[in-house]
């Protein structure tokens, strides 16, 4: 029986280790505002162009001869998310397709040009079987430190600028109207979430990292109220799916990306149950978490515009001031 002090000493296992607890903090912090812009196939989508991106790195990399092969898949995967996630807002604002067709092309164009563009490179659609649904074994230093860079931006913005985006998020037309940059918070989340995808595609797969951005919000929904308060929880318990999900594929050969989603949607059935036995209906806490929401987002707007009125003030009484002073 492997210990976790020789677990935590392991080459093999101490990256994927980090790299599960990264993407437990982050993954929940951009599925937060997804929910709650009603984009929760936005990392599915997402997701699956980042498979084009990989298989356009084992192409350039056979081109240039590089080694490994897939060197360049994680840095194709990243260049292929984000333009994806910037072509979705795109269409989103001055294009004339629904949103949910967009995302259809993204799905069904993402999965297609992997496969081709793979085979072109020489592989098979087998090469791409680690990056669909996670692998431990071909974690390596350098997608360490890809993920950490990638985790410190999406955190950095996702905690940082939480009171705008959720003002955003939650009530748009109310955010339009206060004069905050709606357009700039869109593309900011869209991004995040391509960050996110690329992050996790080593250990949870491109297939499985859109539930790990949604579920564990969902079964946060079914235990506080409040915008902060469901982040914060949601993030507790995606970080205890996949470290879990981890130790549990070091004694079964299962998929670890299949076993954290796994474990947390068992976490929300478990919440679901306890809310049945506790006589309160789900759709109820849900509303009340999105008034909570709505609430707190409200108030963030109203603290920026009343900072703004400030400012404003401000300028106009020392403008006059300053002309006395020059005369």
């Amino acid at each position: 029986m492997i210990s976790a002090f020789d677990l935590l000493t392991s080459d093999v296992m101490r990256y994927p280790l980090i790299i599960a607890v990264l993407i437990g903090l982050t993954a929940p912090v951009v599925g937060t505002f997804l929910v709650q812009k009603r984009l929760s196939l936005l990392g599915d989508g997402l997701g699956h162009v980042a498979l084009t991106g990989v298989a356009v790195g084992w192409l350039v990399g056979a081109w240039l001869s590089v080694s490994p092969g897939d060197l360049l898949a994680i840095p194709g995967a990243l260049a292929a998310s984000v333009l994806g996630a910037l072509a979705i807002e795109y269409v989103r604002e001055v294009g004339h397709t629904s949103r949910d067709v967009a995302l259809a092309i993204l799905f069904y164009g993402g999965i297609a040009g992997g496969v081709v563009i793979i085979q072109l490179a020489g592989g098979t659609s087998q090469n791409l079987m680690g990056y669909l649904f996670g692998s431990l074994s071909t974690v390596t230093s350098t997608d360490l430190t890809i993920a950490v860079v990638l985790a410190v931006v999406v955190l950095a913005v996702g905690l940082g600028l939480s009171g705008l985006l959720a003002a955003v998020t939650t009530d748009e037309e109310f955010a339009r109207a206060s004069g905050l940059p709606v357009r700039l918070v869109n593309v900011l989340i869209a991004v995040m979430a391509a960050l996110t995808v690329t992050l996790s595609m080593r250990i949870v797969g491109a297939l499985m990292v859109s539930a790990l951005m949604i579920v564990p919000v969902a079964a946060a929904q079914t235990m506080v109220i409040g915008f902060g308060r469901t982040m914060r929880t949601a993030m507790a318990i995606a970080v205890a799916a996949s470290l879990g999900g981890l130790l549990i594929t070091v004694y079964v050969d299962l998929p670890p990306g299949g076993v954290i989603v796994l474990l947390s949607i068992g976490v929300y059935a478990i919440g679901l149950l306890s809310r049945a036995v506790l006589g309160a209906p789900v759709g109820r806490i849900r509303s009340g978490a999105g008034r909570s929401a709505r609430t707190e987002a409200r108030g963030e707007v109203r603290d920026t515009t009343e900072a703004r009125s400030t400012a404003d003030a401000g300028d106009a009484t020392r403008a006059p001031r300053t002309s006395r002073h020059l005369t």
